[in-house]
């Protein structure tokens, strides 16, 4: 796994290291909670020292009875003679531990060293003894002491915190501490897996242990190395430790400490040793669970009956008392556990409210779901409510399927009550939901049905923001901007007429991108349109306007457009826990990172998409297509396989709908060579978009059929495309210059003269897309064009030892000592090419070993 968020710490042990072996010697304190990382530091630390320093590494076992001077033993093999005779003069009993002491003080002055001893914690007290005596007389000696611990299991009694407190008064220690991941660096870690990156930061805490435990059993609830590990904490608790511990991961994460003392009878001394074993901890009031995931590792042990049993007397207890808003989940919780009915429907309904109010709509889903196990018997009123809200919490939170299989329920149990109003209402936000799931034909029918219904009655808010739905589905599907403009209309008549200020937003938006569709103008005022509506605190359909946003600059090849409209979108979705809603808009940017002509980001994106449980199918496909088109431009195998499994997510309308799905598969067509395809693709694609009249769809599938010696059939083709049909080569490779498309820019470029010819093949040589490299040497070749030797590359030429940007890439990963295999997966490229730019690498900087070349990104101070 990589060693993320540890680079302060290392540069800080790697100055340590350098003053350390000159003079005056140092000590570093590495501490942090159990898992956290502290040996996979020192071991780094120990690669990154320079050959002539002599790494010295030993270690502390939880033994029941620990062995004397174990972590010298360890490192004995590397010591002089006199020290390892010392040594074993001691353990016989026939050298004093002062002589030894002096032996090994004496070893270190020899040579400059580096010093590890790792898990102090567990040492015995002749290791104590020797750190102490270590440390008062490190400034004569040329070494660096690395000491770690685990500050969890450190408790006020421990032998440890006496050394500590000895240690204290030495200007030459230091103190170092590694604290948990954040979730970006748990998002790098989980890219690539088939998890949620925040889930996994959610039951980890950042903890880099469990994160790996995780991500090499996503499937397992609990990972086995957890449940083990912390099977094996425990085991040493005495019987009314282990109670408490029990007792406290039945309560929950976070826990008042009344609450347990209400229920147990131990004394404070068993929850002090439950503290010390660093699974719990206590702040004022309050005792917690480090982690969410040990948390469930020790639930699973306590048995059914004794949960049972402190689940009752927890609810009793808390009932007891007043209730506050944060009293709602945990007695929702203690209700089921209680296999108390009655007191589930009392809460569980509440909380998620609560949470759905705070935006917590994962809670919110969760909560009505636990509501619904109880809901046989409740009225068809209260139920159907119950439905509903967990349909939206679940659409809000990623879980699409469930959401919509609960909507379509409260759909039917609407008209069966007769309540047409909430039955139409339920029919909009289930056509809402269906264009993401990639069900695009039914979304549009379902959305006319609430139409039908909500006209029917009389004129409602409703039936506005229905009309808006009907919107939206026309600005996915270019039905014609007019249809779109017409519903707008109408909505914004109703939005007037009931002062609702979404309705008039939305209608406002829509009819600017009803311009944009037909005329080409009106993006300032669609953005002006999302911005209003984010700042109305309405997520959900500020989360719609601006995917829809991302997806009308996608369409129209706008790079920069693209990627600044979905960085906005997923910072917004970030703060409002809206999942579907942020991967959508991941998948987008992947588009627009893919146009500007940043292959690498982009695949890393989107693979961040299609690795992500809870990716909608529309996100999923988008993705993928991203995927396979990266693939197709460096020359790289599988990219049908998830073409199709691209095209085989959603509906025939919904692959029309996003336009990109066709392009990607024709533009593969004609990378690998094969015109026959392209044509007989491109046409499909032209067959299935002819009753609609949109120049970004038809335009682009008729130039590859141009570019692959095909007459394209007259279709309304956007201004790039229309010239380059026309011939006009140079105006378009200019307007795609002027949207930030290098790569769409050199493909208009194949059509012209010898300069345009070499100023495409720079291009693509210049986005290493090898095929296309291949293709536009053959054009030249063949119009007896020859290519410029340009030499080499302007980066290339800056680097002192002559490394391309690629290689540059690969030495920063050698820096990270990653293997061959590694540092493919990181750069989406074969271990065998990952191999040859490694040796390319040694070869320019003139070095035989990896870590002789990472050692170039730091070179030693004069």
């Amino acid at each position: 796994m990589d060693l993320l968020e540890r680079e302060a710490v290392l540069q800080d042990l790697t100055g340590h290291l350098k003053v350390a072996v000159s003079g005056p010697g140092r000590l570093a304190l590495v501490r942090g909670e159990t898992g956290i990382g502290k040996t996979a530091v020192v071991h780094r630390l120990a690669r990154l020292a320079d050959p002539h320093v002599r790494v010295l590494s030993g270690a502390c076992d939880p033994l029941a009875t620990p062995r004397p001077l174990g972590p010298l033993m360890d490192l004995a093999p590397n010591l002089g003679a006199a020290a390892r005779t010392a040594l074993t003069g001691a353990l016989a009993g026939s050298c004093r531990s002062d002589e030894l002491f002096d032996c090994l003080l004496a070893d270190l002055s020899s040579y400059p060293s580096l010093l590890v001893v790792e898990d102090v914690h567990w040492a015995d007290a002749a290791t104590m003894d020797l750190l102490r005596h270590l440390a008062r007389r490190l400034p004569s000696v040329p070494a660096l002491v690395v000491v770690t611990y685990r500050d969890d299991e450190v408790g006020r009694t421990h032998d440890l915190t006496a050394l500590l407190g000895t240690l204290a008064g030495h200007p030459w220690v230091y103190r170092h501490d590694l604290l948990p991941l954040s979730r970006r660096a748990v998002a790098q870690l989980a890219a690539g897996h088939a998890v949620d990156a925040e889930q996994v930061y959610r039951v980890s805490a950042g903890n880099p242990f469990i994160v790996a435990s995780v991500l090499a059993a996503p499937t397992e609830p609990v990972p086995a190395t957890v449940r083990e590990a912390v099977a094996g904490r425990l085991a040493g608790l005495s019987v009314s430790a282990r109670q408490v511990v029990d007792v406290l991961a039945v309560l929950g994460r976070r826990v008042s400490l009344p609450l347990p003392a209400g229920i147990l009878t131990a004394s404070e001394e068993a929850l002090d040793e439950a503290v010390a074993c660093g699974i719990v901890r206590t702040e004022g009031r309050t005792a917690e669970f480090r982690q969410e995931l040990t948390r469930q590792a020790v639930l699973e042990a306590v048995p059914a009956a004794h949960r049972l049993r402190v689940h009752r007397q927890a609810l009793a207890s808390m009932r007891s008392g007043p209730v506050t808003a944060d009293d709602l989940a945990p007695l929702a919780d203690h209700a089921e556990g209680a296999e108390d009915a009655a007191a589930v429907l009392e809460y569980a309904p509440a909380a998620a409210a609560h949470a759905a109010a705070s935006g917590a709509h994962r809670e919110a889903a969760a909560q009505y779901a636990r509501a619904l196990r109880y809901a046989d018997d409740l009225p068809p009123e209260r139920r159907t409510s119950l439905l509903e809200g967990h349909a939206q919490a679940c659409l809000l939170s990623g879980r699409l399927e469930e959401g919509m299989t609960s909507r379509r329920t409260a759909v039917r149990l609407r008209r069966a009550l007769g309540d047409r109003l909430r039955e139409g209402e339920d029919l909009r936000w289930l056509s809402c939901w269906l264009w993401p799931a990639g069900r695009t034909a039914e979304a549009r029918q379902t959305g006319l049905e609430a139409v039908r219904v909500l006209e029917g009655l009389r004129p409602s808010r409703e039936l506005a923001w229905a009309y808006l739905n009907l919107c939206q589905l026309a600005c996915h599907a270019p039905e014609g901007a007019a249809v779109a403009a017409a519903y707008a209309g109408k909505a914004a008549a109703l939005g007037e007429r009931f002062g609702d200020a979404g309705v008039a937003g939305q209608a406002h938006f829509h009819a600017a991108a009803a311009r944009l569709l037909s005329e080409g103008t009106g993006w300032e005022d669609c953005e002006r349109a999302v911005s209003a509506a984010m700042a109305r605190d309405l997520p959900a359909d500020a989360g719609f306007l601006a995917l829809t946003l991302c997806r009308l600059a996608a369409l129209r090849h706008d790079a920069g457009r693209t990627i600044a409209a979905a960085s906005r979108a997923e910072a917004y979705f970030l703060d409002h826990d809206l999942l579907p809603h942020l991967l959508c808009a991941r998948a987008w940017n992947s588009w627009g990172l893919l146009n500007r002509g940043l292959w690498t980001r982009a695949a890393d994106t989107a693979q961040q998409v299609v690795c992500h449980p809870g990716s909608p199918p529309v996100g999923e496909a988008l993705a993928l297509a991203v995927l396979g088109l990266v693939r197709a431009r460096q020359g790289k195998d599988q990219v049908w396989p998830l073409l199709d499994r691209a095209a085989g997510l959603v509906d025939p309308d919904c692959l029309l709908d996003t336009g990109l799905g066709w392009e990607a598969r024709v533009e593969a067509a004609w990378l690998a060579g094969d015109h026959e395809l392209v044509r007989t693709e491109a046409r499909n694609g032209l067959a299935a978009v002819a009753k609609r009249t949109h120049p970004w769809l038809s335009g682009p599938l008729a130039c590859w059929i141009r570019r692959a010696g095909g007459t394209p059939p007259q279709v309304p083709a956007a201004e790039p495309y229309a010239l380059e049909l026309t011939g006009d080569w140079a105006g378009a490779a200019a307007r795609w210059d002027g949207l930030g498309c290098p790569h769409d820019a050199a493909l208009a470029r194949l059509s012209g003269d010898a300069s345009a010819l070499r100023e495409a093949l720079a291009a693509f040589e210049a986005l290493d897309a090898g095929p296309a490299v291949a293709r536009t040497r053959a054009v030249m070749r063949a119009r007896g064009v020859r290519p410029i030797r340009r030499g080499a590359r302007a980066a290339t030429r800056a680097n002192p030892y002559g490394l391309t940007n690629r290689e540059l890439d690969v030495l920063k990963l050698l820096n990270e000592g990653l293997s061959d295999a590694e540092i493919a997966a990181r750069l989406y490229i074969t271990p065998k090419t990952a191999g040859h730019h490694v040796g390319a690498v040694l070869a320019k900087l003139g070095v035989h070993t990896r870590h002789d070349a990472a050692r170039k990104l730091h070179p030693p101070e004069p």
